[in-house]
């Protein structure tokens, strides 16, 4: 067992000191872009100023002969553009694949000084991260960085979800997670062919009425990915570190996809993917406090005081425990709303 005195010592000569805390920024939509398609890397610069992050995707998507073209854009995309406050992460290719050592080993030194975080896929063990946070040190040092970089790994198969708390421990440069529901539905051999959301075989269903066999049954559709959200939320704030909704593949159906991002808001999430533009106005959307909601929850903390005892607002008691749940809404505005003075605005502050 590494001890704990020596966790926040990095892992090669000269590579710089991990982080103590995952510094939080806005990141309500982590949009993805294929590196090596010419018309979408054109459209960045414009995308850079709608979006908190932008992802070039080397894995899933990307065919196999592409799979350099796309590493190679990468690095020529982070080089050129200019992406002012949007964050530039990347995902590369699974661990087991032929590509993640070189795709590691070129974008850190590359481009080491303009990525922020790298995505790991498929991650079933905290061994998977410490192989990576070893060579990702290695290559800092290598390339004279004077900030770590930080990993995070997707939730997507049944041993990643079983090893969750070990992978969020795993090193300090965890960032956080992701539920990436399609490889985990194939993981647990799950009958859905869906990318996210719900499933109309899914349901609940009312009781019949004893007094009228033939009266219609009321079904509701569930959540697959229920369970698992709420785990990996869990398992990230017990560590630290910050969970995400992953992609909603149903392009088209916008309701639904709100309602997706909207639950994993609800559940503690912080953000969410967008596969495509139009899923972007969703996640800020969705991923921002509502108005009313951060002025109700700055009024309960006004009237708190020290945050003891319990007051009446307009006939709802609100103590301790609720001054500590709108503490959370109005740290998560004043953090979003720092450089937005629309933002800035609307929640009075």
């Amino acid at each position: 067992m590494r001890s704990a005195k020596e966790f926040f010592k990095p892992l090669a000569i000269g590579a710089p000191l991990p982080v103590r805390e995952i510094p939080f920024r806005p990141s309500r939509m982590i949009h993805f872009f294929d590196p090596s398609n010419a018309k979408m890397a054109a459209k960045l610069p414009d995308l850079a100023k709608q979006c908190d992050v932008l992802l070039g995707n080397l894995e899933d998507a990307i065919q196999a002969d592409n799979k350099i073209a796309a590493r190679r854009g990468l690095i020529r995309i982070a080089r050129e553009m200019d992406f002012g406050k949007c964050q530039l992460w990347t995902r590369v290719n699974s661990l087991d694949s032929p590509w993640a050592l070189d795709d590691i080993l070129e974008l850190v030194t590359e481009i080491g000084d303009k990525l922020e975080v790298i995505m790991i896929p498929k991650v079933e063990g905290a061994w998977d991260i410490h192989y990576v946070d070893r060579l990702v040190a290695q290559l800092e040092a290598r390339a004279k960085l004077k900030r770590p970089l930080l990993l995070h790994a997707i939730l997507e198969t049944a041993a990643g979800v079983a090893n969750v708390e070990e992978i969020c421990g795993a090193s300090p440069r965890m960032q956080g997670l992701s539920l990436g529901p399609a490889d985990l539905a194939a993981s647990r051999r799950m009958k859905t062919t869906r990318v996210g959301g719900g499933h109309p075989g899914y349901v609940v269903r009312t009781d019949p009425d004893p007094a009228n066999e033939s009266a219609p049954r009321i079904t509701a559709q569930q959540d697959l990915w229920h369970y698992t959200m709420g785990r990996m939320v869990d398992a990230c704030v017990a560590h630290g570190i910050l969970p995400y909704y992953g992609p909603f593949g149903d392009i088209k159906d916008t309701l639904a996809c709100e309602d997706q991002f909207r639950n994993a808001f609800l559940m503690g999430c912080v953000g969410a993917w967008s596969l495509h533009p139009v899923q972007i106005d969703i996640a800020k959307k969705v991923f921002t406090p509502p108005v009313a909601e951060v002025l109700w929850a700055k009024k309960v903390i006004a009237a708190m005081g020290d945050g003891t005892g319990a007051v009446m607002i307009d006939g709802k008691m609100q103590d301790d425990a609720t001054y500590k749940q709108c503490q959370v809404m109005v740290n998560l505005a004043k953090a979003l709303a720092a450089g937005d003075p629309e933002l800035t605005k609307a929640y009075e502050l």
